[in-house]
């Protein structure tokens, strides 16, 4: 029996350039890269669209982005190779453009650990959310984290939101970095008040989780151009701990099916601009702590 996955839809090959002008250096801190040269996973839940290492240039260039953190999609995987490739060749240009956040399993080996840490890998990506994505079982964690703890990485979360206050003391009790991605799936429409925000903002404030303020499109009820209703989870996110946020555009936004919902790239932009009034914090969110954090 024969079953057929869904496609997405590809992102705009022609952005909107945005208003809001990003200072130099910005880090774009979450991408992924499909290119039909690297075999899918047969465990994925999604067939991807074509976007390429080359369409992610272009959509940077229109943007003001100068460098960028390539995340593991669920569709490849443990095969890292889509976006360790792109990683090197971004960087054989331009050294220290590029990092990247990969998956593995329990067989991975030292040497393979630091093969790819020479290569711009500073984390390793859990993501409950697709199918594929979650490679290890939870019992394994503490064990991945003894291994990656010495090399400086974070294991970063990708979970459905109403798993947040269940997941929250597992996060806390990590022995390396967090970081949690797309505002860790907090409905905007449920408010700042609500049970699972709570528990990510008390995980900020802790001092050990980092929040990827990324992915607007997919937490907001009321949708674009500027994603009004997710303000206030950025504002008190920011307050929370603004040491510890950061931004990506999550292009080429998987899993959106209809073209209604996809967003473009400068609307994104400039909605980032809109929450964040200061240049010094700007700066902040999109060069200081991501250049820390993956050690560009």
């Amino acid at each position: 029996m024969t079953t057929t996955l869904p496609e997405c839809l590809a992102p705009t090959r022609a952005p909107r350039r945005p208003d809001t002008k990003l200072p130099a250096g910005s880090v774009d801190a979450h991408v992924h890269v499909f290119d039909s040269r690297y075999p899918l996973s047969p465990q994925r839940g999604y067939d991807p669209p074509d976007s390429r290492l080359e369409h992610l240039v272009a959509m940077h260039e229109a943007m003001g982005v100068d460098r960028v953190v390539f995340t593991q999609p669920s569709i490849y995987g443990v095969d890292n190779r889509a976006i360790l490739d792109g990683s090197d060749m971004l960087n054989e240009a331009t050294p220290d453009r590029a990092r990247s956040v990969v998956a593995v399993g329990r067989d991975v080996s030292d040497r393979e650990l630091a093969e790819m840490h020479a290569r711009g890998a500073r984390g390793v990506r859990l993501n409950t959310d697709n199918v594929g994505g979650m490679p290890i079982d939870w019992d394994e964690l503490p064990e991945l984290c003894r291994r990656i703890g010495p090399m400086g990485w974070h294991v970063e979360f990708l979970f459905p939101g109403d798993d947040m206050v269940e997941l929250a003391p597992v996060v806390a009790s990590l022995p390396v970095p967090a970081c949690i991605g797309h505002f860790a799936y907090q409905p905007a429409a449920r408010g700042v008040e609500a049970a699972g925000f709570q528990a990510l903002l008390s995980l900020l404030r802790d001092g050990n989780t980092w929040l990827k303020i990324s992915g607007a499109d997919r937490v907001s009820a009321v949708g674009g151009p500027r994603y009004d209703d997710v303000a206030p989870l950025a504002e008190a996110a920011i307050d929370a701990a603004a040491d510890r946020i950061m931004w990506g555009t999550d292009w080429p936004h998987p899993n959106k099916y209809d073209a209604w919902k996809l967003p473009d790239e400068g609307d994104l932009v400039d909605t980032l601009g809109s929450w964040l009034s200061h240049p010094d914090l700007l700066r902040r969110i999109l060069v200081d702590t991501p250049e820390r954090f993956y050690g560009f």
